[in-house]
């Protein structure tokens, strides 16, 4: 069955006037426990990185964890808990009382990529959460790097 992804869903066809149903990428990897499992893998990472670390005040990651599942959760079309625990994203407003620079931009980056392979999904879905990912971290970008540099 040929599956393309439009708009975050991925639509199956079975015969040229019989599409099966779409399905969104949240039910299309496994649902919540493959995002925790994703979430739960980038903070081992986080954890013991001297550049990232420091920017999660908590004594405790597990509070900042369950903010990104429950966030990429929703994303990907899952249950909309974030936004009704804590409203609207605001992405880059959360972020910006820290630093992101491109060190740490990559920093995150490397341990999102370990913890995306360590789901081993299948190549549309992956790629597609990955490109989200990287686009993402990119944007959360708010320190400019310095030309000279």
């Amino acid at each position: 069955m040929p599956r393309a992804w439009q708009d975050g869903r991925v639509t199956a066809a079975t015969g040229p006037d019989r599409p099966q149903p779409s399905i969104t990428l949240f039910e299309a990897v496994g649902g919540e426990p493959t995002f925790r499992k994703l979430v739960d893998e980038f903070y081992a990472g986080v954890a013991t990185d001297p550049l990232l670390r420091p920017m999660y005040p908590e004594e405790d990651l597990g509070p900042a964890a369950d903010r990104l599942a429950l966030f990429l959760m929703q994303y990907w079309g899952g249950p909309n808990t974030y936004s009704a625990t804590r409203g609207h994203p605001r992405l880059r407003m959360r972020h910006a009382p820290f630093q992101v620079d491109a060190a740490a931009r990559d920093a995150w980056l490397r341990h999102m990529r370990r913890a995306v392979e360590s789901l081993d999904l299948a190549p549309e879905p992956a790629t597609a959460l990955w490109d989200y990912l990287e686009r993402a971290a990119y944007f959360m970008v708010n320190v400019a790097e310095d030309p000279a540099g």
